[in-house]
């Protein structure tokens, strides 16, 4: 198994830089660099030169992007352009905040979703599993922002019971104002999490359903809880780990259009802005953080896989 893992890792790295390589590339084929973020028209061509060479835009681009690789395995992510501060401080701060809003709702939205989804499949074709596909999806056509929308509507504005925006209210920072805040992106998160992992959940358990052995359970007599609970529920749930490593990108850029909208100081805001303003170093650093969790999410992904089925120990 150890050698399975480290394999895993070991590919896993020509990969890594891969990303940086495309993230960086792509960012420099855009047609308007960083240096036109901080000047203006009425600027000078002298003066427009003497910032381009400030931040080594007048340099090649291999020569820039070894800079910024170093900078990047060294902890250095650089500074904002337009805020003028660490991005490595901004996303220590900004991070936290995020996994404190996405972790509860990614895990509620995941008890759920296989609640559900075992529900649906144990009944297919069945009134109860029209129901929940049809919410499903329904739910997977609804963006995010517009539920966020509704209820703000409802909950803010016509009843005034539930805070709008923001994480605290200003010069109130107890667990009670906090959670008041917490409800509604939370809700929100939930409700868009829920149904890709019902309908996952739910043609697993369809699939179970259709192998021999449940044929065989019935023959012997088994009840159909005891075929569910007992021998299709382990099966079902078990291409279900693949998800718990997906989550973990999701932890960190999973609630982007959701943090803007409640204005919750998370990366998501910060994200959107440095989109607005063409803050080019923060938008390179999130992109690439964004696929390394992608890439760290798939291979804890196989190792939990690994982990919980011995086939794939003895194949690797």
């Amino acid at each position: 198994m150890a050698k399975y893992i480290f394999k895993r890792i070991i590919n896993a790295i020509p990969l890594l830089i891969l990303i940086t390589m495309l993230c960086f590339a792509l960012i420099s084929l855009a047609p308007y660099d960083a240096v036109d973020a901080m000047t203006t028209p009425k600027m000078s061509p002298e003066l427009i030169e003497m910032i381009r060479q400030k931040y080594g835009y007048d340099q090649p681009v291999y020569i820039r992007y070894f800079k910024w690789l170093d900078g990047l395995i060294g902890g250095n992510f650089g500074y904002s352009i337009v805020n003028k501060t660490s991005i490595y401080n901004d996303l220590a701060s900004r991070i936290p905040n995020t996994i404190r809003l996405v972790l509860p709702s990614y895990i509620t939205a995941y008890i759920l979703a296989i609640i559900l989804g075992l529900i649906a499949g144990a009944n297919k074709g069945k009134a109860v599993d029209k129901i929940i596909d049809s919410f499903a999806s329904v739910s997977l056509a609804v963006p995010t922002f517009w539920i966020a929308m509704i209820l703000i509507y409802i909950f803010g504005y016509k009843l005034r019971i539930l805070p709008i925006l923001g994480m605290h209210t200003v010069g109130n920072s107890s667990l009670i104002d906090y959670f008041r805040h917490f409800v509604l992106p939370y809700v929100v998160l939930t409700f868009g999490f829920l149904p890709g992992n019902i309908r996952y959940v739910r043609a697993s358990t369809i699939t179970e359903y259709s192998e021999d052995y449940v044929m065989v359970q019935k023959a012997f007599g088994a009840s159909k809880a005891e075929i569910l609970f007992s021998h299709v529920c382990k099966n079902a749930l078990l291409p279900i780990i693949t998800k718990i490593g997906m989550a973990l990108p999701a932890l960190v850029t999973g609630a982007v259009i959701t943090e803007s909208v409640f204005g919750w100081p998370g990366v998501g805001p910060y994200f959107v802005r440095a989109v607005q303003g063409m803050d080019y170093p923060v938008i390179m650093v999130i992109l690439v953080l964004s696929s390394t969790l992608v890439i760290v999410g798939n291979l804890i992904s196989d190792i939990l896989y690994c982990v919980v089925d011995p086939r794939i120990r003895r194949g690797a």
